[in-house]
């Protein structure tokens, strides 16, 4: 098999590392899903996955193409009520990770799905919010998946649909937010963590074959480095296995080309 990867696997790799054996997580739809369940089949057998609709320790064998998806159901431990799922399950402190994606991202990982431009007369109406306020209110912690641009990362967002760290510092403390907020944003081009103190995110790790000049271009305020920043590792070989047979079952059960998964 070729050592190659493209940047979303990248992206996708590097996410699913940072979810521990035998975490509880809520997965939100799309990257998270895929970087969830890479996880799950690799390093991290134990993670108990947990979508909106209610599933528990689901384990499915393609990705699913919404919370609604069957197989979600189909593969897990259990299947409780959706209130069940938020009031005993994430407002009640269980929930040890919760993995989102995002339309718009600022520097404190306050997250936009909901309108680009003004929010009566809006350019494009995405998706909303779902439980992502939720998740990203509630969870002990966030990580976030996103594609790096200026489209994406912006200085200011034009509707504020999840918190991440409010306007930073103790902001998000003192809105009494029970969980401990995003601890990691992971791009196709960099992982970016909070600064201990201000909140605002820093690159804490650069991709191999990006440099510091295309991330500050790709993203729209000016970014800083922390000081520990260093190089992200490359996927092995066998995590591209594993994703790209993940990927490619994925595109034969949906009928679709396996770069629309």
């Amino acid at each position: 098999m070729s050592t190659a990867y493209s940047a979303e696997e990248m992206m996708t790799v590097a996410s699913a590392r940072m979810l521990r054996n035998g975490a509880v997580c809520f997965v939100g739809i799309g990257l998270p899903s895929t970087a969830a369940n890479l996880a799950r089949l690799t390093h991290a057998p134990d993670a108990v996955l947990v979508y909106e609709s209610g599933p528990i320790g689901a384990k499915p064998s393609v990705l699913p193409l919404s919370i609604g998806d069957g197989d979600l159901a189909e593969t897990a431990d259990t299947v409780v009520s959706t209130p069940e799922i938020f009031r005993y399950w994430l407002q009640g402190g269980r929930i040890d990770v919760g993995f989102l994606g995002a339309a718009q991202l600022d520097r404190f990982a306050n997250i936009n799905t909901t309108v680009v431009g003004p929010y009566k007369k809006p350019k494009v109406r995405l998706p909303g919010a779902g439980g992502a306020p939720e998740i990203s209110s509630s969870a002990k912690e966030v990580l976030i998946i996103v594609k790096h641009s200026t489209r994406t990362l912006v200085d200011k967002l034009d509707f504020v649909t999840s918190v991440g760290f409010l306007t930073g510092g103790d902001a998000r403390e003192k809105a009494g937010l029970t969980g401990n907020g995003p601890a990691a944003v992971i791009t196709d081009l960099c992982i970016l963590r909070p600064n201990p103190e201000s909140r605002e995110l820093e690159v804490a790790s650069i991709h191999p074959g990006v440099d510091r000049i295309m991330i500050a271009e790709n993203t729209g305020w000016e970014i800083r480095f922390s000081e520990e920043c260093g190089a992200t590792e490359a996927p092995r070989a066998s995590d591209l296995v594993v994703l790209r047979e993940l990927k490619a079952r994925t595109a034969a059960a949906h009928g679709v080309q396996g770069d629309e998964v």
